[in-house]
């Protein structure tokens, strides 16, 4: 997981991802099929005898996935490593310590096993040979493998453009899930928020082609060139990779890697002392919200992406979205948003409207394609659906508030035939 951390997507025909249970006999195959929506980090924390106490910190902040190779290094560390993750109701996903797929170890908490951090393409038969093992030998289970992000050069990804890249390995791993990391700067001589956009316009470009989901990491440390990104920051991460339809956001870092070379400050989740960090409330605030709107977006699927920039006529940069028109009172500044496009496996639509702006609150006045009174939002704190509130009722036509770099997820009837 290393430094290599323009547009967007436009519409494309949808493909229903796989939600049924890991290891679900109902669905009768050996591949690996998510039920909830994931979210996980890089650098697990030490199986130690403070491991319980651990795991459980992680828990209580609604993570529900543990990524394994920092924290277990040996067969009874891994052991242990599964147990307390079967304790605290989290997955893991093992980094193996044998070489036989055959010898892995398995458990109630075993989600899969993590193969591979960003390979070069060289690698992908290789890959795709111990994916295949996996499948096999441990059926059910997810052969995990992470991909660089579209500003590694092209000797790093041994193909000449990304596309190619994820393109290549896709069609030649088979993978169950589809993940890359990416760390965009927040500048104010360096925004890289745009190149983050278009990787994710990518992984949902190549997921919905293949089928399957895609999860990706995101930045909550400096390291690095990188700045130590604000809870505006973070979150304008999580919502951006929902608004593209991923199913899982994962945290870089949770515990604090070793000093030096590129974390000379520290600053993850967790301290390697094991202080909480402001990080560790941010995520936590943020993960109560995945936990409760996980279970409606593992029921979209993607139809489209629109971006609505301060040059943009809204209502044209919109068109074939179920936003007919965004408007703004005179004091506001500029249109700055984003915008998913969903089919929901029950027929109907959903629409996550995002703040592309992180540094304020937006207040933009929403017409929709349906009746404002037919409109339901998914309440980010309760997980119910509620009927849409004007949050300006005192002025002309349906205003929304949006969080600096948040988001909220909104329901619609079918399309009218």
């Amino acid at each position: 997981m290393g430094l290599f951390a323009l547009g967007t997507g436009v519409a494309l025909s949808a493909l229903q991802c796989v939600t049924a249970a890991p290891g679900d006999e109902a669905v009768g195959s050996d591949r690996f099929v998510q039920q909830d929506f994931v979210i996980s980090m890089w650098v697990d924390p030490p199986v130690d005898e403070r491991a319980d106490e651990r795991y459980k910190e992680m828990a209580d902040a609604y993570f529900n996935l543990v990524i394994g190779g920092s924290g277990a290094h040996t067969p009874e560390e891994v052991a242990k490593q599964l147990e307390v993750c079967r304790k605290h109701g989290l997955g893991l996903l093992v980094r193996p310590t044998a070489d036989d797929a055959a010898d892995y170890p398995d458990g109630p908490a075993c989600w899969g096993y993590s193969l591979r951090d960003e390979p070069n393409a060289a690698a992908f038969p290789a890959l795709a040979e111990q994916v295949a093992a996996v499948r096999r030998e441990r059926p059910g289970k997810l052969a995990y493998i992470n991909l660089f992000p579209g500003y590694a050069p092209p000797g790093a990804l041994g193909t000449e453009t990304y596309d190619e890249h994820v393109r290549q390995f896709v069609d030649i791993t088979d993978v169950d899930v589809l993940s890359m990391d990416h760390y965009p700067a927040f500048k104010p001589d360096g925004d890289g928020r745009d190149a983050y956009c278009a990787d994710l316009a990518v992984m949902r470009e190549h997921s919905l082609r293949k089928g399957i989901p895609f999860w990706n990491f995101f930045n909550i440390m400096p390291y690095g060139p990188h700045t130590d990104p604000t809870e505006s920051q973070v979150r304008w991460q999580v919502f951006t990779s929902l608004a593209y339809g991923a199913k899982g956001v994962m945290y870089f870092c949770y515990y604090t890697p070793g000093p030096g070379g590129e974390f000379p400050k520290g600053g993850a989740i967790i301290t390697r002392d094991d202080r909480r960090t402001e990080h560790y409330y941010q995520a936590r605030r943020l993960n109560e919200q995945l936990r409760n709107l996980g279970p409606t977006l593992m029921k979209l699927t993607s139809t489209g992406v629109y971006r609505v920039t301060p040059e943009d006529d809204p209502a044209e940069a919109l068109k074939g979205s179920p936003i007919v028109n965004i408007t703004r009172d005179g004091v506001d500044p500029p249109h700055d948003y984003l915008v998913g496009a969903f089919q929901h496996e029950d027929g109907r639509r959903a629409v996550l409207l995002n703040n592309y702006r992180f540094a304020f609150t937006a207040w933009p006045t929403v017409t929709f394609d349906a009746p404002a009174e037919q409109v339901l939002e998914v309440d980010r704190w309760t997980g119910e659906e509620r009927p849409v509130i004007d949050d300006s009722p005192g002025m002309d036509g349906l205003q929304l508030s949006l969080l600096d770099g948040g988001g909220r997820l909104f329901l619609l009837p079918p399309a009218a035939e």
